[in-house]
């Protein structure tokens, strides 16, 4: 089975996506709790500049300090990593393969030779999952396609071999 994911059609960049490197990038998403925590939209500066003065505050009054958990975080890291079940959004990959203003639709081929589409303003509401309990999906992945509202949860599209922009 390949494990590579092309971008193709009506893009400026045919680009090539490898999920087995997702499980090291920050944009993942823990899907063991996505479906059930309720999500706010927050801008990603507005929560930096409160983390960053949260922190500058307390080295202010408290001096800085090395958290004495640093190795036990690391293992909690890494144990989730291990076992947990992770998705990433599709929105930023098709956005770098710079899709034409022209673009209305999202194609998922798969190996089964049925073919997905998704009308492209849904775009934003695409997750690729791409582990299941900490395992990479060989059996009939190499993502799963889910929607972010969880409807197709239980039955995903699989076997996804190219996405298609028209």
């Amino acid at each position: 089975m390949e494990r590579i994911i092309p971008i193709k059609g009506n893009v400026k960049y045919t680009i090539t996506l490898d999920p087995t490197v997702w499980i090291f990038d920050d944009r993942k998403i823990d899907l063991t709790t996505y479906f059930v925590e309720e999500r706010v939209e927050i801008d990603p500066n507005l929560a930096y500049t409160k983390d960053m003065s949260a922190h500058w505050s307390r080295e202010i009054m408290e001096g800085a300090t090395v958290p004495p958990t640093l190795k036990t975080e690391k293992k909690y890291e890494k144990t989730k990593m291990l076992t947990g079940t992770f998705g990433i959004l599709l929105e930023p990959f098709i956005k770098n393969a710079e899709p034409a203003a022209d673009a209305t639709q999202l194609i998922f081929e798969t190996t089964d030779g049925i073919d997905h589409a998704f009308a492209f303003q849904d775009l934003n509401t695409i997750l690729l999952q791409y582990s299941l309990e900490g395992k990479p999906l060989n059996e009939d992945g190499p993502v799963y396609v889910l929607k972010t509202d969880g409807s197709n949860r239980n039955n995903p599209i699989k076997n996804v071999s190219a996405i298609r922009v028209e």
